[in-house]
């Protein structure tokens, strides 16, 4: 096995021995090769120096070619890629020469070409030859960082040793690469201060990274300036260097310490404040940074939580302050021990050493604080600060609805107010607390929440000094009963019939579930909204009200009987406009074509109004007073024409009656009165035909009781207070007709025309004396009158009449009969 061994050895050593004569065979043949494959060629090896420091032009081979014998030749050299004149040749002897420095960093060798030319037979003698010129690299660069250098880096003060500082190199070598030329070493060739040790770390062949052979001490040193070196192994070597500055950044190397070593505090109990007391520390780290700031945290004293302690953040003070309200019987002092560190925790640079371990590093501080807590009168306290009751709305009033247990420690002596009541239901006594209706609760009132719940806060106040109150609030949760009926959330509503067919309506009751909706919904009336309208559904929230004949436009009152779950119902009217609506959905302003029987009274009761009104207006224009003969007094419109003087010609007087009709629309009673144009002399029986002959002694005789009638009642102021003038002039018709406006169906009887006529005549005699021609004519008849009454004919009689028949014309004639009896109040 030995032996084996032995053999390999010896193998091995005469392999690498045959591959060096190989290589140095192959060096051989490559500088003989030319002599040998061409055999005409005769050539020395060309291996050039860069930078090599001769004098130039230099020689560096000849070119020598055995068919140059006995024949006239010139040699001639090419270089490739070159300019001209960095290689030559001698024409004549084939010596080459190079004329300036080669550097190999910018081109490693130089490919040229050789020939020889006949000068008399002008034509190469042999082949060209080419062959490269290879420079031998020399150590002429030194090493350059490739990387952009900052003007400072920070590094913190804790780093560890070992790690990796914020500085990093890539360091490059332009010589000839694998040799000793550009093999690079990297070293921190001085650093000031010189402690902690910065040193250099590789990470490739290029890169290079600062690293911390030590913890850095802010407070000993805050900046350090380094040198970085970078030099190759060639000979003689060559080096760079870079100089970097590095700022210390300080981190909590130092613990806070108290400045005082005890304090004391004051507060009152049952009270909050967030500021009972200041503590401050002393820090010799940087300000505002979090190896700086306290953060503050108690040791012992505050097992209950009952108070805190903050940081201010502009002064580092800890603040310490109540958060729990708590009751002392009497004033105690309160132990509290509480403790301080940074935020950053602390790491401790010790020869050149970081320290870590909390249990070498230093303790915390610690102080103690006294805390006064004084105490007060104390509040009343509730058993319960908030109480459930329940009642059922619209109750009787006197029920009591709660009354509260309260316990004072302080004081015996409790009084209850009301501190909330909103909608002003209950009472409560000053002295038991308990509260007490005095209306009933309403479970809809706006005051009542979404939950049913009223909610009710009561105070109890003590006597001590100042007093002391505490609240309670109850909440009363109404039962609901079924107190209101369903309502039509709308009840106006427009039809556009030319669309739909139907309004869609719903309704609403303020009572909760089981007394409210899905309702059931009718038709209030009977046959004649049914035959218009239905309903459909008829049972829900929310129904449809159809119309059954699309063409009945117009306004509609349509009755709905609305009913809950429990049977309790309410009848609501809907005003529905049926129209034909536009493009736009809106309905025209609708003018009704079909007149009803009550409008058509009431059109015609308007218009007989009107007539009045006129009548009465013209009477009022009269400017004398007609002299009545006789007391009786009957409501008489008279008819005349004034047509001048008459004449003489003889003819009959024609006394017409008149008939009264009368018309019943829709419960209004309109009345007129019309003339028989059919009428002739024979028939009537009214008729009164006065001789010539005998005129003057019936007139005398009339003329006598008049002026006796007056003498007796003395009427005549009564006759100017209370009549309008009618002057009947010797130019009036012989015919005189005279209506009523009468709601009797009968005419006058003979004895009113005759007290009529015999009215008109006394009127004639009293102006007899003023005029010889003013006296009753007596006319023929010539035919019947026109049987369209003028206005203008038509004269006021005795307004001592009975009109209380106007009280039954309908309200259009209240404003007729109020206008009269302001007429007569004016005359008297």
């Amino acid at each position: 096995m030995r032996s084996l061994f032995l053999l390999l050895l010896v193998a091995l050593a005469s392999l690498g021995e045959s591959k060096k004569e190989g290589g140095e065979r192959h060096r051989r043949a490559k500088r003989e090769s030319l002599s040998r494959s061409k055999r005409r060629w005769v050539l020395s090896t060309i291996e050039l120096e860069e930078e090599m420091d001769v004098k130039y032009p230099y020689k560096i081979s000849t070119m020598y070619n055995d068919k140059t014998a006995n024949v006239q030749h010139e040699f001639q050299i090419t270089v490739e890629d070159e300019p001209e004149g960095l290689f030559t040749i001698n024409k004549a002897t084939g010596e080459v020469y190079v004329h300036r420095r080669l550097d190999r960093e910018k081109k490693k060798s130089y490919h040229i070409t050789f020939d020889v030319w006949d000068l008399t037979a002008g034509k190469k003698i042999d082949k060209e030859l080419s062959f490269d010129v290879d420079l031998i690299d020399i150590n002429d660069n030194a090493p350059r960082f490739t990387n952009q250098f900052k003007k400072s880096y920070d590094v913190m003060e804790n780093t560890k040793v070992g790690e990796y500082l914020p500085v990093s190199m890539n360091v490059v070598d332009d010589d000839l690469e694998g040799t000793i030329n550009s093999t690079v070493v990297v070293t921190v060739g001085k650093q000031s201060p010189p402690e902690p040790k910065i040193g250099v770390k590789k990470i490739d062949e290029r890169l290079h990274q600062l690293v911390s052979e030590g913890c850095f001490d802010y407070d000993k040193a805050k900046q350090y300036s380094v040198v970085i070196n970078a030099s190759d192994r060639g000979k003689p070597p060559l080096s760079r260097n870079v100089t970097v500055t590095l700022n210390v950044i300080d981190t909590n190397s130092h613990q806070p310490t108290f400045k005082k070593r005890q304090y004391e505090a004051e507060a009152v109990e049952m009270q909050t404040p967030d500021d009972i007391l200041r503590v401050a520390v002393e820090d010799k780290d940087t300000p505002n940074t979090d190896g700086w700031r306290a953060k503050y945290s108690f040791i012992s004293g505050n097992e209950d939580k009952m108070y805190k302690i903050t940081t201010d953040p502009k002064t580092n003070e800890g603040i310490l302050g109540v958060v729990k309200a708590k009751n002392f019987d009497v004033t105690t002092l309160v132990k509290l021990q509480i403790g301080v560190e940074n935020i950053e925790p602390l790491k401790v640079c010790k020869d050149g050493k970081l320290i870590e371990d909390s249990s070498i590093l230093p303790a915390k501080d610690s102080v103690n604080i006294t805390v006064k807590m004084v105490d007060t009168n104390d509040a009343p306290v509730f058993e319960k600060f908030t109480a459930e009751v329940y009642q059922t709305e619209e109750s009787e009033k006197g029920q009591v609805l709660y009354t509260p247990k309260v316990h004072d420690v302080d004081s015996p002596n409790v009084r209850f107010e009301l501190l909330e009541d909103p909608a002003e239901w209950v009472t409560i006594d000053e002295k038991t607390g308990a509260i007490t209706t005095i209306e009933k609760m309403d479970r809809e009132s706006p005051f009542v929440d979404e939950n049913s719940i009223y909610r009710i806060v009561i105070a109890a106040i003590d006597d001590g000094s100042p007093p002391a109150t505490s609240t309670c609030t109850v909440s009363v949760h109404l039962r609901d009963i079924n107190d209101n009926t369903p309502t039509l959330l709308n009840k106006t509503f427009i039809l556009c019939s030319n669309h739909v067919d139907k309004v869609m309506v719903r309704a609403k009751d303020a009572d909760a579930e089981p007394y409210s909706g899905p309702f059931s919904f009718s038709l209030a009336n009977g046959k004649t909204v049914s035959e218009r309208w239905k309903i459909d559904p008829t049972y829900g929230e929310e129904v449809g009200i159809v119309l059954l004949k699309k063409s009945d436009y117009g306004k509609y009152s349509v009755p709905i009987r609305i009913q809950d779950k429990q049977s309790q119902a309410k009848e609501e009217k809907l005003a529905i406009e049926v129209c034909e609506c536009d493009e736009t959905g809106v309905c025209p302003k609708i003018l009704s074509i079909g007149l009803g029987d009550a409008v058509i009274g009431i059109i015609c009761a308007g218009l007989l109004a009107f007539l009045l009104l006129l009548l009465l207006l013209k009477c009022n224009q009269q400017k004398h007073t007609n002299p009545i003969c006789s007391e009786e007094y009957t409501q008489t419109l008279m008819k005349y024409n004034e047509e001048g003087p008459g004449t003489d010609c003889n003819s009959k007087s024609n006394i017409l009656p008149s008939m009264t009709m009368e018309s019943n629309v829709n419960g209004i009673k309109l009345g007129h009165t019309q003339m028989n144009s059919n009428m002739n002399l024979t028939e009537s029986q009214q008729f009164v035909h006065i001789q010539r002959s005998k005129k003057e002694d019936y007139m005398m005789n009339v003329n006598m009781n008049i002026l006796e009638s007056q003498r007796q009642r003395g009427l005549h102021k009564g006759m100017t207070r209370n009549a309008r003038r009618s002057t009947v002039s010797s130019d009036m018709r012989s015919t005189v007709q005279s209506f009523p406006v009468s709601r009797s169906k009968s005419t006058w009887s003979d004895n009113r025309t005759s007290s009529v006529l015999q009215r008109s005549l006394s009127v004639t005699c009293d102006n007899q004396t003023n005029s010889s021609d003013d006296y009753v004519k007596i006319y023929d008849y010539e035919g019947n009158g026109n049987s369209c009454m003028s206005l203008d004919v038509l004269s006021s009689g005795n307004q001592q009449d009975d009109l209380s028949f106007l009280n039954d014309l309908g309200p259009q004639f209240k404003t007729l009969e109020k206008i009269i009896m302001a007429n007569k109040s004016g005359v008297s």
